[in-house]
């Protein structure tokens, strides 16, 4: 695909595809079904290994090349960070690094696929074994952290799964099991429509112009609004996005002890900013903690890890009837 290298996961009713040799990014997970993929696409599509770097994105590796889907962020979140002397990137490592991958055994009615990357700036290996069970429109992700290192070190781990249209749209509705929403102190520009730094009861949100919103009510891209939404409190590990025009949604599910937040970047028709202009879709993100790794150690929110331990973990997405 655009000269990276994809692996294709099927079975009866679902279709995946990943770029091992660029994070293994969950690029499509189609349902072949209706031909719909729920996940987002950047207008300007998937470039080339080797492009240029998009306008706009500052050295960031992450978003040199950032054309949508779903990322793993590891052992960092958020902005760069600073950690026992190394200088983690935005959004960390595994995100921009090539994976091996390999078939995996699984049961008779499974293909599975494991996908695996060593950190270089960090003592971690990071395994990930990707199900597609045969009559079923669910992926199921069997992920392993293993410290390769004999001292305990810490990390920040999140999921950057972004939805997009024909899912994402005026009228669907975004469904999460928390009590609280948070904004960070400072907007991603000025097409910010919720007052920053506030914390207020899920689904409800204090908006700039004095009037509140419900969350849970996706707008148009003619809202123009573009915002970063921290919500947690979670009573329960998923989250789901359901569009009753299209007839389906989209469910993550995952251990809320692991990912007790869920980051939901909204760019409803106001990111405006490079190198983000003009993107229009949902994120629905479970991660470990709101921030990065620096603010994770001083809030006592980061995982540690003891020397050669290991920390497994499962998430799952499913195609489910809107």
């Amino acid at each position: 695909m655009q000269g990276w290298r994809a692996v294709h996961i099927a079975s009866d009713v679902l279709e995946v595809t990943v770029l091992p040799d660029k994070g293994a990014d969950i690029y499509a997970l189609t349902d072949i079904a209706s031909g719909i993929d729920p996940l987002f696409k950047t207008p300007w599509g998937l470039q080339p290994p080797g492009a240029p770097p998009r306008p706009g994105s500052s050295g960031l590796a992450f978003l040199e090349n950032y054309e949508g889907g779903w990322q793993e962020l590891f052992p960092n979140t958020n902005d760069a960070a600073n950690y026992r002397g190394i200088a983690l990137p935005f959004h960390g490592e595994v995100a921009t690094l090539p994976w091996s991958w390999s078939i995996a055994a699984g049961d008779p009615g499974e293909t599975a696929v494991r996908f695996t990357v060593e950190c270089r700036l960090t003592p971690f290996r990071l395994e990930r074994i990707m199900r597609l069970r045969h009559g079923e429109r669910r992926l199921v992700l069997d992920e392993r952290v293993t410290n390769l290192s004999g001292t305990t070190t810490q990390f920040t781990w999140g999921h950057h799964c972004v939805l997009g249209p024909p899912l994402v749209g005026q009228g669907a509705e975004l469904r999460v099991p928390c009590r609280t929403i948070v904004t960070g102190a400072d907007a991603w520009e000025d097409t910010a429509r919720l007052v920053s730094a506030q914390r207020s009861r899920w689904p409800i949100a204090r908006c700039l112009d004095g009037a509140v919103t419900d969350l849970s009510q996706v707008p148009g891209p003619e809202a123009g609004s573009h915002d970063d939404v921290f919500l947690t409190d979670l009573i329960g590990g998923w989250a789901e996005l359901v569009n009753p025009a299209v007839g389906l949604g989209f469910r993550l599910d995952w251990d809320r002890s692991v990912f007790p937040w869920v980051i939901s970047w909204q760019p409803f028709g106001g990111a405006r900013a490079m190198p983000l202009r003009g993107c229009y879709g949902l994120g629905i993100e479970p991660w470990t903690c709101e921030g990065n790794l620096e603010a994770a150690l001083s809030h006592g929110d980061a995982v540690s890890l003891p020397g050669h331990g290991r920390l497994e973990t499962t998430v799952s997405a499913t195609i489910t009837p809107g």
